[in-house]
């Protein structure tokens, strides 16, 4: 099994790269692992209490069972990946069947930023986007998809995204194998990504 993690801040665009990835392969022979599907359960606070957490902060990840469960598939096992809602700041207590790949692809902000999951990745990738660019998605996408207002999105981006990806997202460029700049679609890079996989895959 080839595990790669792929990372960078809110906004930067691993969606795009992990689906440029993963249409070069057979359906069958990748798999999508989210940290967003990691955060811890939060169950014993109130929905008060959740919306003050500080989910761009790697206390907010339940690593340990994110490294358990690569750990098992990496073994042939397959595993009960958590369901999480942004609405409700909280995992719902449904999973998701997820079953050995030839190729994981783990995706999220902060998944370098732990020294035993980056342990488990044969490739890390850092994609690199522009703050101004970040932040746009980052709008588009809270005020669309996850029906909060501006104003909660601008200010959580102002008092915990943008210290929180400078503090902890940024300097996790240092353990990329390779960095990719996602300002505008880049062929090249993906290009090199997909080369990689597939002599491994041989």
């Amino acid at each position: 099994m080839l595990i790669i993690g792929i990372a960078g801040g809110t906004g930067c665009g691993k969606t795009t790269v992990v689906n440029q990835i993963v249409n070069e392969l057979p359906e069958n022979e990748v798999g999508v692992i989210s940290q967003d599907s990691y955060y811890k359960d939060t169950s014993e606070l109130s929905y008060e209490e959740r919306t003050r957490i500080n989910f761009d902060h790697p206390r907010a990840i339940d690593f340990e069972l994110l490294e358990a469960h690569l750990s098992a598939l990496k073994k042939g096992e397959s595993i009960e990946q958590p369901v999480y809602s942004f609405v409700e700041h909280n995992r719902t207590g449904e999973t998701v069947t997820t079953h050995p790949r030839k190729v994981m692809i783990v995706e999220g902000i902060l998944i370098l930023t732990h020294s035993e999951l980056r342990e488990l990745f044969d490739i890390k990738i850092f994609v690199h986007a522009d703050s101004d660019e970040r932040l746009i998605r980052r709008l588009k996408r809270d005020l669309m998809e996850r029906g909060r207002d501006i104003d909660e999105v601008l200010s959580r981006y102002q008092n915990t995204l943008k210290p929180m990806h400078e503090q902890f997202i940024e300097p996790t460029k240092e353990f990329a194998d390779i960095i990719i700049p996602n300002n505008k679609y880049n062929t090249v890079a993906i290009d090199i990504v997909r080369t990689i996989i597939n002599e491994r895959l041989i």
